[in-house]
């Protein structure tokens, strides 16, 4: 603990001492993204769709799939130069550029169904300029409602731009953009849709100025949050609470499933241009998040999602045999299962996903009485259904007998492991027990006496297996199999929260243990890397703080009576995501390299982070506040 606590001291010095480097703004609003450099207050991505691949590639089974397309390589309003100051507006997702005393505003709206990306500015001169990916391969003039749009087609880009004014030409100038201070920029799948997008555009703005709809933008979403649940220690934590509540909004699909797409509710692990790909594991901790805090439209839809995602059950063959719902790792942007996490080169198997899923949906049902959601025409069937044949029978058909009790199959578990160095992970079978709990209480619901007792044995079995598995000689150990990577987990320190294991004396000692991944910036890695070939991702990444990690102790310090540890660690994380848009990044750089660069404690990795970022965040205070602590 003394190492702790030096460790902690530099880290509060080097917290205060070096300012963190400044990480990129995302806007979005279900459809799409857009993505501003704070620097030079710059526009540098458009994406017409809410994630970075919209489905496998038939030519590359372990590719990253098809990537979403971008428009812009920059746009500015004038030359790209540095900004006075770029920021999110009142905690929102309107991003405002200040040059001198001149402002402009990027935002997409979630007014409107389509990516529109809306750009305005307080002037006409010195007008707006975009340099584009792809050479321009049309243009043409669309007449509708008033209005003269411009319809673009790019090189080796399905989708076609339409650009439309949202005020009259006050200048001329170069360029399609110039001359006019405000626009839409909608992204469409077909350009046969262009008058009817002009229609849209027309109707959301309402006659509003420029000025006006940036107001409306952020009013409405002021409408749109829920009423605090937690008392806040701070201006600062009150601020990354509603960004981050904003966050979690922009990260969530609202692209309405049809024949070819299945994806409406899932939700990104991080926004652009890291991950942003939605993830089960990540998405349970948002969904979580979204439950508590009182958003129950989108908590349902991502619900929904998980048990509408299509098409699934693509690893029967490595999985006994069983057909399951669930992604073993996570999603294309249609809901096609993605089986894989190419950093590893090969295919994945993480059944804590289905524990996990089944954690959210009994949270769901705890807060909110929706029978109906049970009864909810799935993928596979009504949703009850479906969970527990979709789920919980594959994940118990995933077991296997130990010490009198069962555990679960070997696995890649919560930190994606390599495949083909799969272990029997105490993560795994800790969500595995925390589901079958939930489970059982969700059969209730459903009048499923039956499922309901054979769900709080199967916990039994699973809880037996796991303490003669994992609690070894008084030690709580990160896998079955011996070695130092995990016999200190940082996953470990959640299994203790959930409430999986309950022996002081063993928590303590897992507690104690965590100095051994105690790093340099002052929080926590993953675990104890072994890799030792600087030329793998993963010898670099391991060596990082991890941030969820950081979270999950902070939690626990607090539970286990260590208030001024728990404090100290939320303090430092609410600082510097204060000192950084309020962003919640996935790590910290603990060591500088090529992939990782910058200085100790800089934001590094997927930013912004969405479940382990501002999902797990927004949980931490929540849990705080159960604990009747306000400071």
């Amino acid at each position: 603990m003394k190492i702790r606590r030096l460790l902690s001291f530099v880290a509060l010095w080097l917290s205060v001492c070096v300012q963190a480097a400044a990480s990129h703004l995302v806007t979005g609003n279900g459809f799409g993204f857009a993505v501003v450099a704070p620097e030079v207050g710059t526009a540098t991505k458009f994406y017409p769709h809410p994630h970075n691949y919209l489905r496998a590639d038939a030519t590359n089974g372990l590719g990253e799939g098809i990537e979403t397309a971008n428009f812009i390589k920059s746009l500015a309003w004038g030359m790209p130069g540095r900004a006075a100051s770029t920021g999110y507006v009142d905690d929102s997702h309107v991003i405002r550029m200040r040059r001198g005393t001149r402002s402009a505003y990027f935002f997409m709206s979630f007014g409107m169904d389509r990516p529109a990306l809306i750009v305005a500015a307080d002037a006409a001169a010195p007008g707006w300029q975009a340099k584009w990916t792809r050479p321009i391969q049309s243009m043409r003039t669309v007449r509708e409602a008033g209005l003269e749009a411009k319809l673009m087609r790019f090189k080796g880009i399905d989708e076609v731009l339409l650009l439309i004014p949202l005020e009259p030409a006050r200048s001329t100038g170069a360029g399609p953009l110039a001359g006019i201070s405000a626009w839409a920029l909608v992204a469409l799948e077909d350009e046969r849709e262009a008058e009817a997008a002009i229609r849209d555009v027309t109707a959301w703005r309402a006659g509003l100025s420029p000025q006006q709809l940036v107001k409306r933008e952020v009013a409405d979403l002021e409408r749109w949050r829920a009423p605090p649940l937690a008392h806040f220690a701070s201006e600062k934590e009150r601020h990354l609470w509603r960004q981050s509540e904003t966050m979690l909004r922009i990260a969530q699909s609202r692209e309405p499933n049809r024949a070819d797409r299945h994806g409406n509710g899932l939700i990104v692990a991080a926004l652009p241009d890291v991950y942003s790909t939605p993830w089960v594991r990540d998405m349970a901790w948002a969904t979580a998040a979204l439950i508590r805090m009182g958003h129950r439209a989108e908590a349902r839809a991502a619900i929904l999602a998980y048990f509408n995602a299509r098409p699934t059950g693509l690893m029967r063959s490595q999985v006994n045999g069983a057909d399951y719902q669930v992604s073993v790792v996570r999603y294309f942007g249609n809901g096609a299962e993605e089986p894989f996490f190419t950093q590893e080169g090969s295919t994945n198997i993480e059944f804590d996903n289905w524990g996990e899923v089944l954690w959210v949906l009994g949270e769901y049902l705890r807060k909110y009485d929706d029978p109906d959601l049970l009864k909810a025409v799935t993928y596979r069937g009504p949703l009850y259904e479906s969970a527990r044949d979709f789920i919980v029978k594959p994940l118990m058909a995933n077991t296997e007998p130990f010490g009198g009790g069962r555990i679960v199959a070997a696995d890649t578990s919560i930190w994606e492991e390599r495949q083909k160095d799969k272990k029997h992970f105490a993560f795994s079978t800790a969500m595995a027990i925390v589901g079958m709990r939930e489970f059982a209480e969700i059969a209730q619901h459903a009048g499923d006496a039956r499922a309901s007792s054979l769900a709080l044995n199967d916990e039994s079995l699973l809880r037996m297996g796991f303490d003669a598995a994992f609690v070894r000689d008084g030690k709580l150990r990160g896998t079955l199999e011996d070695g130092i990577k995990n016999d200190i987990d940082g996953a470990l320190i959640p299994i203790i929260n959930f409430g999986v294991v309950r022996d002081s004396r063993v928590i303590r000692n897992a507690l104690d243990r965590m100095d051994a991944l105690k790093v340099a910036s002052g929080g926590y890695r993953r675990v104890r890397s072994t890799y030792t070939d600087p030329a793998i991702f993963e010898y670099w990444y391991e060596r990082q703080e991890f941030l969820f990690v950081d979270l999950n102790l902070a939690e626990l310090d607090r539970r286990l009576g260590n208030k001024a540890s728990g404090n100290e660690m939320l303090a430092r994380i609410v600082d510097k995501a204060a000192a950084d848009h309020n962003i919640i990044p996935e790590m910290y750089v603990a060591v500088p390299c090529k992939l990782f660069p910058g200085r100790i404690g800089d934001p590094t990795g997927a930013i912004p982070m969405v479940g382990y970022g501002a999902g797990a965040f927004i949980l931490h205070l929540l849990e705080r506040e159960g604990a009747g602590e306000k400071d």
